[in-house]
């Protein structure tokens, strides 16, 4: 374990207006490092998808701060936030939000055309990170050709190709069967062990519980265990 990528300090995050507001964050501190893998774990509604979106600079806490790489993001406009998403944040979803009418390998070279990388070297890129989980023969196929499990893969495969820091990934197996489901993980396991590289995974799943380094319980917004 090394340094952190991420840290969050003290952040609270209302959610809604007027009298569907509501306080998803309290006042929570919570810090990822590189080469470890930690489980963010709670019932729905404790505030973990918030908690990753504000991680993930998709949210902007309502107080407190969150430093990635040691800047804190206070202060960011919205092209500030989206930077440092797109330069520092790999996400995996549970639905995969795969673009259905590009293969495997345009929808990986996505993430770098919009990063302005030359489109032979995307290319490049693209083949050799959708190699690394096991897609190698899959690069033209669309999702629709594609099982769960390789879809997930695919997801994967676009979240590491930018190089980010983090890699934070939102119930990434509650779509997929078990033996998807081990495998999508082990693919995360693998990934964590670079030490310049976190993966934060939210999840019910008591399943996957072998493959932390870390984990984490939430409940009514605030951090209340970890192991």
């Amino acid at each position: 374990m090394t340094a952190p990528v991420i840290e969050a300090f003290d952040v609270v995050k209302f959610l809604g207006t007027g009298a569907s507001r509501v306080q998803a964050l309290k006042g929570v501190s919570l810090s990822l490092a590189g080469g470890e893998l930690t489980l963010l774990m709670g019932p729905s509604g404790s505030g973990k998808t918030t908690l990753l979106s504000v991680l993930g600079c998709i949210l902007t806490p309502t107080d407190g701060t969150v430093h990635v790489l040691g800047k804190s993001t206070s202060g960011a406009g919205l092209g500030d936030l989206a930077r440092f998403r797109r330069d520092h944040v790999g996400f995996v979803f549970q639905s995969y939000h795969l673009f259905p009418t590009l293969n495997a390998l345009d929808n990986v070279r996505l993430a770098l055309d919009v990063r302005g990388i030359e489109a032979q070297s995307a290319i490049i890129k693209a083949r050799n990170v959708l190699s690394t989980v096991g897609l190698a023969h899959k690069l033209d196929a669309f999702p629709c050709e594609l099982s769960g499990g390789e879809q997930q893969r695919v997801a994967i495969a676009r979240a590491l190709v930018g190089d980010g820091c983090a890699i934070l990934a939102d119930e990434p197996t509650g779509a997929l069967d078990s033996e998807n489901g081990h495998a999508v993980m082990t693919i995360l396991a693998r990934i964590a062990q670079d030490s310049s590289r976190g993966v934060l995974v939210v999840t019910h799943d008591p399943r996957l519980l072998p493959f932390a380094t870390r984990i984490i319980h939430m409940e009514d917004g605030r951090i209340c265990g970890e192991e």
